[in-house]
């Protein structure tokens, strides 16, 4: 495979690192990106869901980044890596990733006294992902640390994910696809909801695709901090 998609120097201010004070303060990551993938079909076509839309990475990789707020970059490279490389959701129009490179520079963290970074290079071949059924559809187990869980949760059509709330875990969430309504709103694809323990939500798939959400908890996911409720569903900060 010859045809390659390069995303180079896309910086994120984020939370990275195992000292105290990186664990307060943001600071710059510097992402270089190369997706080894087949754009025979999207040359012939002209559509972007036969290849890779390195904008929409570049969102996605700046919600992981900031999102997960790492330790290591060898944990923010693991991750990144994985969720590429993992086959496209049944509604999400794209191409599938065959290999990538992956380059995560902290820029400023030695003062200028040196430039640290991590290079990576994987095929979509280590790529292995559990599946878990759920009342509403499926969940893709993408990645899982000791502080964090990366998952794919999968909304069959004109199911729910019913109002509930956790009083452990925050997650952060990153719609993948168009359809799904979130309190009783559209949230089209590129929509991220925040929501702190305590905070009660819930989406709902009118469609007849199933649509799927990017989700990120920390710490991973609890089953029993699932908890049902009742009431009005709370806001939080939306970016779309």
């Amino acid at each position: 495979m010859t045809d390659r998609i390069d995303l180079a120097n896309l910086c994120v201010d984020c939370v990275v690192g195992v000292y105290p004070q990186e664990r307060v303060a943001l600071q710059p990551l510097r992402v270089d990106l190369t997706m080894w993938l087949d754009t025979e079909r999207a040359a012939r076509t002209g559509r972007l869901r036969h290849t890779v839309h390195y904008g929409v990475v570049a969102e996605q990789i700046r919600f992981l980044l900031t999102s997960c707020r790492f330790h290591m970059l060898e944990t923010a490279a693991d991750v990144l890596c994985r969720y590429l490389l993992a086959e496209p959701a049944p509604s999400e129009r794209r191409a599938s990733i065959e290999r990538v490179a992956l380059k995560l520079t902290k820029p400023e963290v030695l003062g200028g006294v040196a430039v640290p970074s991590l290079t990576i290079e994987r095929g979509a071949e280590w790529v292995s992902m559990a599946r878990e059924r759920k009342p509403f559809g499926t969940v893709d187990v993408v990645a899982e640390t000791r502080h964090l869980g990366v998952y794919r949760l999968n909304i069959a059509p004109g199911r729910r994910i019913p109002l509930h709330v956790h009083r452990v875990m925050n997650e952060s969430e990153y719609v993948l696809t168009d359809g799904l309504y979130c309190q009783g709103e559209p949230a089209p694809a590129g929509t991220i909801n925040r929501w702190p323990h305590g905070a009660a939500h819930y989406y709902e798939n009118p469609t007849q695709r199933e649509q799927s959400i990017l989700c990120v908890d920390s710490p991973p996911f609890i089953e029993e901090d699932e908890v049902a409720a009742e009431g009005a569903p709370v806001w939080q900060a939306v970016d779309r």
